[in-house]
């Protein structure tokens, strides 16, 4: 099997909302331990933009779970949700401005914590390079696509403003 290329580092180290929606319509790869990949199609994404987005983790400033969010783009953060979900994210923008993108679901996946499970993703990738060398990174789409935006969603504790931003990215149909 030959595998896609890798996204350059260069892609995440810009802001989160124009990753965010260039991310969908990539391929999340993960070379399986065993041998072989699984590769999933990325069909929705969310930014959040740092201590100033009352929705972001980095809201508080840095703490030890939120670290990689500080990190020069191209590592992933990853973290625990209700104790039950791991939810991926790829870390973008320039070290010490925490950004970030949550992949939200794959094709196949409606969910952060099922396509994390289904890729076998856990908080040991958190701050790992995007790079392929941890069996995880992003691959180019296949084909262009077409993108629209939402509210983002599960961030009742953040402002209303905050809430009502679009910054979910969602994959069309085509």
């Amino acid at each position: 099997m030959t595998l896609p290329e890798c996204l350059p580092a260069e892609f995440f180290r810009r802001g989160a909302l124009c990753a965010a929606a260039e991310l969908c319509g990539c391929r999340i790869v993960r070379v399986l331990p065993g041998g072989g990949a699984r590769i999933l199609t990325i069909s929705e994404t969310e930014a959040y933009l740092g201590e100033g987005d009352s929705a972001c983790h980095a809201r508080s400033g840095r703490t030890r779970r939120n670290a990689p969010l500080y990190m020069a783009g191209g590592v992933f953060y990853v973290y625990l949700c209700y104790g039950i979900h791991w939810m991926l994210n790829a870390v973008t923008g320039a070290e010490g401005e925490p950004q970030g993108v949550l992949i939200r679901a794959c094709e196949g996946y409606p969910g952060p914590g099922r396509l994390t499970k289904a890729l076998g993703i856990d908080g040991s990738f958190t701050g790992l390079a995007a790079d392929g060398s941890a069996g995880l990174y992003f691959a180019p789409r296949e084909r262009d696509c077409a993108v629209r935006t939402a509210e983002r969603v599960g961030i009742g504790f953040a402002s209303e403003a905050d809430q009502r931003r679009q910054w979910r990215f969602i994959k069309e149909e085509t």
